[in-house]
């Protein structure tokens, strides 16, 4: 792909973009978004076909007179395709027609995300490869020829592999090496098109990466790699992905100031949240209904005594363990890797881990300038159990932005 070039799409555009960029009225520049991994796409044409079905119709109940910020996920497939001149110029025209942006974009699935067993597979390829490094690139190229003049783009990878897949230290290298190269072509592309991008390494569950605390140790040793290079500090961060931080029993204040001391940008926030339980023989059997064949649904467990149990997958924490008594005051408690709506309360015996996200969006108050990228990910709606889901797609995103908003505007951040 040639460098990028300032199309006269987005130049014709450019005052219009000014004048209101925030089409949900966000302050200090924030940007929010919701992530369209949520809608069936591998190809090109399905992702345009998608982003005309599903988005626009968000658009028009979110934001129909103002700029509507579009958080795009790209298979390896849509991306080559996309890389076409002809075929972006026409979807640059698509953007500028229908009043909508691209600020960030969701690099953690390679191949097929919906309809399909994708369990481990989504992290496949991972760091180790060469296949990832270029995907990831060619993300960045066509990142910096959509995003709007004046406005960073971010893109979220899978936080460097599953730890199942390492066996060795040979593949942590490999990994710190693709990085670096991947920071060295980030680098490149700022001085070549004037845009301000960073990668943002997406902690979870069972990967390399899955916590704070594991994430400023691989900092620390990506920094050593090459002390002299701060360019590591410029474009490659976090994604905070308040799902999986919770899944881990982490603090939001805790765990955001842990990055921050360790000086590790904080790229883009994943407003999401998880399932909690007290798994009792009630709540067990209600939580099998939320396996599905599609997922890796990872389970945290935390005993009375404070001690954290990891099982792949919900079937694997339900054969492994035994229930605690009803009513029987324990404080054992389980956390599963399953993202459920933002805004729907949920019923006996289940809870959601919603106090980590609005956390997370208080320690934001406090420091509006930490992130400017917000992107809600509720990407389970076509697995989500029929009472926990809305009538359409369209309908629930709606009402997640809602609710969304009220909390930022609640803080002082719409």
């Amino acid at each position: 792909m040639s460098t990028p070039v300032y199309t006269f799409v987005f130049a014709l555009c450019k005052l219009r973009f000014s004048l209101h960029f925030a089409g949900v009225e966000l302050k200090h520049g924030g940007q929010l978004a919701y992530c369209t991994n949520i809608h069936r796409g591998e190809t090109w044409a399905e992702t345009l076909a998608a982003l005309k079905c599903h988005t626009l119709a968000i658009k028009e109940r979110v934001s129909p007179r103002q700029p509507f910020a579009i958080g795009l996920r790209l298979s390896a497939v849509a991306a080559r395709e996309l890389s076409d001149r002809s075929t972006r110029l026409e979807f640059q025209r698509w953007l500028a027609a229908h009043n909508c942006y691209v600020f960030t974009i969701n690099g953690f699935p390679y191949g097929p995300f919906h309809g399909t067993r994708v369990k481990e597979a989504v992290y496949a390829p991972d760091w180790t490869t060469s296949q990832r490094l270029d995907y990831t690139n060619l993300l960045f190229e066509l990142l910096a020829e959509l995003l709007p003049p004046g406005v960073a783009g971010s893109i979220s990878t899978l936080p460097g592999s599953f730890k199942a897949f390492i066996d060795g230290p040979d593949q942590i290298i490999a990994i710190r090496n693709n990085l670096w190269q991947c920071v060295e072509h980030i680098a490149q592309l700022c001085r070549t098109s004037g845009r301000e991008l960073h990668l943002g390494l997406e902690p979870e569950p069972l990967c390399l990466l899955e916590n704070s605390r594991e994430a400023v140790e691989f900092f620390a040793a990506m920094r050593m790699d090459r002390p002299l290079d701060s360019r590591v500090d410029e474009f490659l961060g976090v994604n905070y992905d308040t799902c999986h931080l919770a899944v881990e029993f982490e603090e939001p204040q805790a765990a955001l100031n842990r990055l921050q001391s360790a000086g590790i940008k904080l790229s883009k926030i994943h407003l999401s949240s998880a399932l909690k339980i007290q798994p009792t023989v009630a709540a067990r059997a209600a939580l099998a209904k939320f396996a599905d064949e599609v997922y890796l649904h990872q389970v945290v467990a935390r005993n009375a005594d404070g001690q954290l149990a990891f099982y792949r997958d919900v079937p694997d924490a339900l054969a492994a363990t035994s229930p605690v008594a009803e009513n029987a005051g324990s404080t054992d408690e389980w956390r599963v890797h399953y993202h459920v709506p933002l805004h729907a309360p949920m019923t006996a015996p289940f809870k959601s881990t919603q106090d980590h996200l609005l956390g997370t969006l208080d320690v934001l108050a406090e420091n509006p300038g930490l992130c400017q990228h917000l992107e809600m990910e509720t990407y389970t709606w076509e697995v989500l159990p029929a009472e926990y889901k809305s009538r359409s797609v369209v309908d629930q995103l709606a009402a997640e932005y809602a609710w969304t908003l009220a909390q930022l505007a609640e803080r002082g951040l719409a």
